[in-house]
């Protein structure tokens, strides 16, 4: 794969273009952490999920797709849920909590059990697909150089002794 071509000299001079970069790390930043810091919590569902005969049906369904195939059945969830939890996220500004964290939460759920485990099943046809393999391993690095950053896993592990700390004090 061709490495990614850096950007014109005048373009990265750019305040506009400065400004977004930003804002677009900060973003990535806060979901990422705010992923890893949750990943402990869904984690579980996924194994048991995964572990049903019907999701192991599904995903060797999804294998013997095409590459064009699991770009669909992947993009199609995606770009119905995504949507979805921002809405949800507007309602509950708005003061509809319980309606919009229920819908917050539902397509979270629908996201990691469909999206997930759609892509994790079709992943090596979609790395067939030379610019979906550029996107899924951009992506990638930039998750992997950000949680090296935050230094993540020793914050995770902080927050398992101050759990156990908290469990002993309760009792």
């Amino acid at each position: 794969m061709p490495p990614i071509a850096p950007l014109s000299p005048r373009l990265s001079r750019n305040p506009v273009v400065v400004a977004l970069r930003v804002v677009f790390r900060l973003v990535c930043g806060l979901v990422i952490v705010l992923d890893e810091l949750v990943r402990p919590l869904y984690r579980p569902l996924l194994r048991r999920l995964a572990a049903l005969r019907l999701m192991q049906a599904f995903e060797a369904w999804v294998g013997r797709r095409s590459p064009y195939t699991v770009l669909v059945l992947i993009g199609v969830p995606l770009a119905i849920v995504e949507p979805v939890k921002f809405l949800a996220l507007i309602g509950i500004a708005n003061g509809h909590v319980k309606t919009g964290t229920l819908a917050f939460l539902l397509a979270y759920f629908v996201s990691f059990v469909v999206i997930e485990r759609t892509f994790s099943a079709g992943r090596a046809q979609l790395m067939t697909l030379r610019p979906v393999a550029w996107i899924i391993m951009t992506l990638g690095a930039l998750r992997a150089s950000i949680v090296a950053w935050l230094r993540l896993a020793e914050l995770r592990a902080r927050l398992r002794v101050l759990a156990r700390w908290a469990r002993m004090r309760l009792r």
